[in-house]
């Protein structure tokens, strides 16, 4: 089963976009701090899944003599933008906006104002979180999620994730700063909220880029597929051994190529053998788009 990666981005669009109206008309009543990092946290969150939404448009495009394997890796380059707008647009705005408040002396205005949009925004994040785990549980199997997360080539599907689960905790966070503002009385503690979110917001983008940087480089097919591959191909008829299975992960898309020892008395059976294992694999694995098969005696 695959997970639906673009229904997962538009119920995240969805709730940021709702969410970052929302906080900025609360910003502005309040004057808060944590409210403001949040806002631009929410539009730096939908701008991203825009970018995501871009990325799997151009992946689809079909290959050309300058991208002779097409252009699936697309995905990738924009889910590693979306990484780096969340680190400097997102993390280090909260941090920046957080430490020009530290030292204010005006407290908020209209504190409950502010509580109830972060409340409604952890109604709204909880239903997009929701939806994406429901997808990301499709593909997961028995690993936990933090097993998934370093090993999905979903890009994008890692990066909502990641967003989902940051901005659940950066909302809780300026929840905490609010209110322990109205109860202290002391704007420091807004301040602080924001520059916690801002922090949090780092950790996770740096998350994200080092699992999308590496997808970039060049990941293999995730360890589960590629065990699937080498024991389908092993059954297939007039296959006696695998010398080599490589595999490389193209945005949705698998290239693979193999070389194997093959059990044939003449070229003809061979070649009749290799286009059947061929047929045979394409159809048992849909996402392969190039498939290069070697004959040897040797590796």
């Amino acid at each position: 089963m695959k997970a639906d990666s673009t229904r997962t981005i538009f119920y995240a669009l969805g709730a940021n976009l709702a969410i970052a109206a929302a906080k900025t008309g609360a910003a502005i009543f309040t004057g808060s701090s944590s409210m403001l990092a949040e806002a631009i946290h929410s539009y730096a969150d939908s701008g991203n899944q825009g970018l995501l939404l871009w990325g799997m448009k151009q992946a689809k495009r079909p290959p050309s003599a300058d991208y002779p394997l097409g252009w699936g890796k697309a995905v990738f380059f924009w889910s590693f933008i979306v990484a780096l707008v969340l680190f400097s647009l997102g993390g280090l705005f909260s941090l920046y906006e957080g430490w020009h408040k530290l030292h204010a002396t005006q407290g908020l205005s209209y504190p409950w104002v502010a509580v109830g949009i972060l409340v409604f925004g952890l109604i709204a994040e909880t239903v997009s979180l929701r939806a994406c785990l429901q997808e990301v549980n499709k593909v997961r199997g028995g690993r936990t999620l933090w097993q998934w997360f370093r090993s999905s080539r979903q890009s994008e599907l890692v990066v909502i994730l990641g967003e989902d689960l940051a901005a659940l905790l950066g909302l809780a966070l300026a929840l905490a700063a609010i209110l322990i503002t109205v109860f202290t009385g002391d704007p420091v503690w807004d301040a602080l909220g924001s520059m916690s979110i801002g922090a949090l917001l780092i950790v996770v983008a740096i998350g994200i880029g080092i699992e999308i940087k590496a997808l970039l480089i060049g990941q293999s097919a995730e360890p589960e597929t590629e065990a699937r591959l080498r024991e389908f191909l092993q059954a297939q008829r007039g296959v006696d051994k695998i010398f080599r299975l490589l595999t490389l992960q193209l945005g949705t898309s698998l290239m693979v190529a193999v070389k194997v020892k093959m059990n044939a008395a003449t070229v003809e059976e061979m070649v009749a053998a290799i286009n059947s294992a061929e047929a045979a694999m394409r159809a048992e694995f849909p996402e392969i788009q190039w498939l290069f098969f070697e004959p040897d005696l040797t590796d």
